[in-house]
């Protein structure tokens, strides 16, 4: 399997930041909206859902502007701080993924499908992305600061 190069690379990242920036001002705004689908209309409305829901939102913001002002550094390059910043959102994902199959008989059928697919999908696109920004173990003629 080839790998990506920095340019496909630092797109994928940036996509996915995309992304991640506009569900943490939804859920920061309206916190009920992204917790619908993952714990089930009834639970969404209530005040803990809402705390957590926007600590959520908060979250993916900060990695989502973390990752993009990274990207848009023109120092990043091997061993970059967009490729932390982007193993920090994979391993985000991972954990949402993660909490939604320890709870998944508790939660609504496709709403659990479909956090599981969009996380896993965003991890792995993380994943995928890191080598191209310097992720990759072992890289050679690696920035060290």
């Amino acid at each position: 399997m080839d790998l990506p190069d920095t340019a496909t690379s630092r797109r994928l990242a940036a996509a996915v930041a995309g992304g991640r920036l506009v569900l943490g001002v939804v859920a920061l705004s309206r916190p009920s909206l992204p917790a619908r689908p993952w714990v089930g209309a009834a639970a969404s409305g209530t005040a803990p859902v809402r705390v957590v829901g926007r600590g959520l939102g908060g979250r993916d913001l900060a990695l989502a502007a973390g990752t993009l002002w990274a990207l848009r550094n023109p120092w990043a390059g091997p061993r970059s701080e967009a490729a932390a910043w982007v193993a920090a959102s994979a391993l985000a994902d991972g954990a949402d993924v993660l909490a939604t199959l320890v709870s998944w008989r508790h939660l609504p059928r496709r709403g659990r499908l479909l956090v599981v697919a969009a996380a896993l999908g965003a991890a792995a696109s993380g994943v995928a992305a890191l080598p191209g920004l310097g992720g990759e173990r072992g890289q050679q003629g690696s920035d060290q600061r």
